[in-house]
């Protein structure tokens, strides 16, 4: 059975998808290129968020790592803005 990994190591993990999705090349054409690349962009980012989800629920953790983890959390949805742009809707 793999080993789990420790809240430090999960978070420094997704901000490495953060940055992972940043890189993704943006397409010049606004067909399924575009599409494909959104949903790339957006698989990246929920893996990052799914890594530092559930470790404000951890009562083991201390408070100043679940303080790293929620700042990830807000990189997480700040990042899906800066890279795709304004939602709508």
């Amino acid at each position: 059975m793999a080993r789990a990994m420790t809240p430090e190591n999960r978070i420094k993990k997704a901000r490495a998808l953060i940055e992972e999705a940043r890189k993704i090349e943006k397409p010049q054409s606004l067909g399924w290129e575009f599409f494909s690349y959104t949903a790339n962009v957006k698989d990246t980012l929920r893996k990052a968020f799914e890594l530092v989800k559930l470790i404000n629920h951890s009562p083991a953790t201390p408070e100043d790592v679940k303080a790293d983890a929620r700042a990830v959390i807000e990189e997480i949805s700040q990042a899906e803005l800066d890279i795709l742009g304004n939602k709508s809707g």
